[in-house]
């Protein structure tokens, strides 16, 4: 079965933004990359306001904001 997700508001668009950086962070701390332009790990550390350099704390510490902001499930 199909299922697909319309994001058509201004709210969903965000949450789906913030979603898309989670996917790229992952990545990145895997070694690759999400797109050629500016990382994604630079863009969460300027969405947070954070100076952890070591990918996989910053993408524990993203998801934990994630879920406190009910962005992402527990």
């Amino acid at each position: 079965m199909n299922q697909s997700l319309v994001a058509s508001t201004p709210d969903q668009i965000f949450a789906y933004r913030l979603l898309a950086l989670r996917a790229g962070l992952k990545l990145e701390s895997l070694g690759m990359t999400l797109s050629r332009k500016e990382k994604a790990s630079k863009i969460v550390r300027h969405l947070m306001s954070t100076r952890t350099r070591n990918l996989k704390d910053l993408l524990a510490e993203y998801e934990s904001f994630l879920r406190s902001n009910g962005f992402l499930q527990a």
